[in-house]
């Protein structure tokens, strides 16, 4: 197959049936029943115990596709006499690369000595050693399909690479049957690429997308239907996959990346320095090729432009320290202590009055309130004052610590002081009610004291069906009421639910005298 072929073929290993990641069968001439099957396994769980113990560093061991085989026959120089063992891939970091041939001894003495593996009778291992580096040169080289039957292996043992490898391979496996045609780059980086991969890291993966070529719709129209499709494949690759690496797909239109190359924007630089293909139709290694030779150089203008990012950071950061106290501190401050003013009963006052109030009211007439805090708000207005007035340009982090602190304070005593007001309204409210209610009970029932006021009102307009039953039990709420808030047991909640029921029994009592003057008028127009 040439170069071009190759580059026209679509990789489709990740989902047929011949590179699913399950364990290979034993050929049909040598056993066929289930019994000496759970043999192999049980030897292969075995074998990767020794390993795992012995080589705590390992990162993967896994069984690859039977179909592979001839591939790694004919790109891996492996015997071909392998063709029907089981093909053992072993993936050891790349500061173990010298100790290579000292680990596969001892393995091989391990697998040699294993009931029903490695002897003539048994099922035969082939043990390949190798690190991600050699993983990823594959790619680099474009045998993609390396790579893919690496990620469709069977995982005896995984730390993260072989899961975040097989996911990024079904999702690119997805993406390219969809639209083959637009795709020209598949990339991972990041921590698989480095070979740091754990069993829930991200994996990212950049795809470049051709429109070059785009007649009958819009660029952007084109990139957002394709970045919709292929965030859609996202958790179907993660389900067929099985893993919980989750895919961070990055899209970028062919002709935006190629403009970012060209200002030599950072990200895009480490992008190409780092990232491997997992399929590419010749445009992502000609750049890699580029960067490495030197020849893909960031213009002056770039530099002059990614330079002055370092002054604007710190325009930015001036900036925004003003802005936390002008819209943070200054209507963190401000608004609640409206909201105060409106509590007490009057209307919320101009900003620009609103310490005047708060003194007049809480500090000099109620006596509720140390000055202390209206200095702090006097302070947080004034700086506001100023910055509209252009008075202050920055202020420094230490002063905003400070006014932060302050702030705090200010906010935890505000919220002391509406439970001051709150007590002292539901006082006045209470104790307002109670009076009201024996005020024009006294005028119905003469002068008494608390408990015998109560015993004459059920007596001579409760039961004799003057008054609703409702209204005795009105009554002695009323009662318990006062005497809880007096212990300090009762809250707003309960003193608005005494001041609604209150209302219901003054316009009861108001109704009755109001039908008794009525009933002695039409007498006394008799009389006459």
């Amino acid at each position: 197959m040439s170069a071009d072929d190759k580059d026209k073929e679509i990789p489709e290993m990740a989902l047929d049936k011949k590179y699913s990641n399950k364990l290979p069968e034993i050929p049909e001439t040598t056993n066929k029943t289930k019994k000496d099957m759970e043999k192999v396994k049980k030897s292969l769980e075995k074998l990767k115990n020794f390993i795992v113990k012995k080589y705590p560093f390992t990162q993967a061991i896994g069984i690859l596709p039977p179909a592979s085989i001839k591939m790694f026959i004919e790109e891996e120089e492996v015997p071909k006499e392998t063709e029907k063992y089981i093909h053992m891939y072993l993936v050891i970091p790349e500061e173990k690369l010298k100790e290579v041939q000292k680990i596969k001894q001892e393995i091989i003495k391990q697998i040699e000595s294993t009931e029903n593996l490695g002897t003539d009778k048994g099922q035969k291992i082939w043990l390949q050693i190798k690190t991600p580096v050699d993983i990823w040169e594959n790619c680099l080289d474009s045998k993609f399909d390396i790579a893919s039957a690496i990620g469709m292996s069977f995982p005896l043992y995984d730390k993260g690479l072989l899961g975040a490898l097989r996911v990024a391979e079904i999702h690119k496996s997805l993406v390219l049957q969809k639209f083959e045609k637009y795709v020209v780059s598949y990339v991972i980086g990041g921590s698989l690429v480095r070979g740091e991969a754990i069993k829930t890291s991200d994996v990212d993966v950049f795809i470049v997308i051709n429109d070059t070529d785009v007649k009958r719709m819009p660029r952007l129209e084109l990139k957002e239907r394709l970045r919709s499709i292929i965030y859609q494949y996202v958790a179907e690759a993660s389900a067929l996959a099985g893993v919980k690496n989750k895919l961070e797909p990055q899209v970028y239109l062919l002709t935006d990346f190629w403009e970012a190359v060209k200002d030599a924007h950072p990200v895009m630089f480490t992008f190409i320095r780092d990232g491997i293909p997992l399929y590419d139709r010749g445009t992502f290694m000609p750049w890699k090729a580029l960067l490495k030779m030197g020849k893909l150089k960031p213009s002056p203008e770039a530099i002059d432009m990614f330079m002055s990012m370092g002054d604007n950071t710190i325009k930015r950061a001036k900036r925004t320290l003003l802005d936390i106290v002008i819209h943070e501190i200054y209507w963190g401050v401000s608004t609640p202590s409206q909201a105060l003013l409106m509590l007490y009963g009057l209307p919320p006052p101009a900003p620009k009055h609103l310490v005047e109030e708060m003194k007049k009211v809480f500090v000099t007439k109620e006596k509720m309130l140390e000055k202390k805090y209206i200095d702090i708000l006097e302070k947080i207005v004034k700086i506001y004052k100023d910055y509209e007035h252009e008075k202050i340009k920055e202020i420094k982090g230490v002063e905003v610590d400070k006014l932060m602190k302050d702030t705090e304070d200010y906010l935890k005593r505000l919220k002391e002081l509406r439970e001051q007001i709150e007590k002292r309204t539901s006082e006045k409210t209470i104790e307002q009610i109670y009076s009201d209610i024996f005020s024009i009970l006294k005028t119905m029932l003469g002068n008494k004291s608390q408990a015998k006021m109560i015993e004459e009102f059920e007596k001579s307009l409760i039961k004799n069906g003057k008054l609703p039953p409702q209204d005795l039990r009105i009554l002695k709420a009323i009662v318990t009421a006062r005497a809880d808030f007096k212990k300090g047991k009762l809250n707003v909640h309960k003193v608005d639910d005494a001041r609604k029921n209150a209302s219901i029994l003054i316009n009861d009592l108001i109704e009755y005298n109001q039908r008794c003057d009525l009933e002695s008028n039409k007498k006394e127009g008799k009389k006459e």
